[in-house]
């Protein structure tokens, strides 16, 4: 009887220790996130930085009153502020326990996301077709760098959507799935974040 409750107890045990194990992992992927986020603001800062100086150095070329047009910048805008709504209504969804809402809400988030970049890439052509590309001027170099980096940010972040998609479509909404939904959705959030301050800075204050 003895050795039988000693096994039980052990069994209890060891199931415990699993469930820590677990909860460690878990609590060092969200560490990992936020660390991974704190470099990405460090970065985006540098290149804010790198902006606010270069800016004014056209190299006898255009400046951004001559080449940015406001109303398909401000569309963009739009879509990708709209794309951070519907990434909190997919959170909503998974909060309720609806996967259909959930993958439907992410959806529409990959799909405004993809129109914002597919957007920014008809800008970039368009200006390289007019001859203005990253060597031109101090200007473009970091007008480029830094949209250009928040739009790779965005691309990655909808890959990442994409996948977790299938993860939930596979699996169903699990505690591994929510905590992807609820990384990815802070994720999104930050680029649009990131993007106000690039509307501010680079296109509404260069307007101006």
């Amino acid at each position: 009887m003895a050795q039988a409750g000693n096994h039980t107890q052990s069994q209890v045990h060891a199931h415990k220790d699993g469930q820590d194990g677990h909860v460690n992992q878990e609590e060092l992927r969200q560490f990992g996130f936020w660390i991974f986020l704190i470099t990405d603001c460090v970065l985006f800062a540098t290149l804010f930085a790198t902006y606010v100086v270069l800016h004014g150095n056209h190299a006898g070329g255009p400046g951004p009153k001559e080449i940015f047009e406001m109303p398909g910048i401000i569309v963009e805008t739009f879509i990708l502020l709209t794309s951070s709504f519907t990434s909190g209504l997919a959170v909503l969804s998974m909060n309720k326990g609806s996967r259909k809402g959930l993958i439907g809400w992410l959806a529409v988030t990959i799909l405004l996301g993809a129109t914002f970049v597919g957007l920014e890439v008809a800008e970039f052509m368009k200006l390289v077709n007019e001859g203005y590309t990253i060597g031109t001027s101090a200007f473009f170099s970091s007008f480029f760098t830094l949209v250009g980096t928040h739009g790779i940010h965005v691309t990655v972040g909808i890959v990442w959507i994409a996948g977790i998609m299938i993860q939930i479509a596979r699996h169903g909404i699990t505690p591994v799935t929510r905590r992807k939904v609820n990384i990815t959705s802070l994720y999104w959030h930050f680029l649009d974040v990131v993007w106000i301050f690039v509307f501010t800075i680079v296109y509404l204050m260069g307007v101006l």
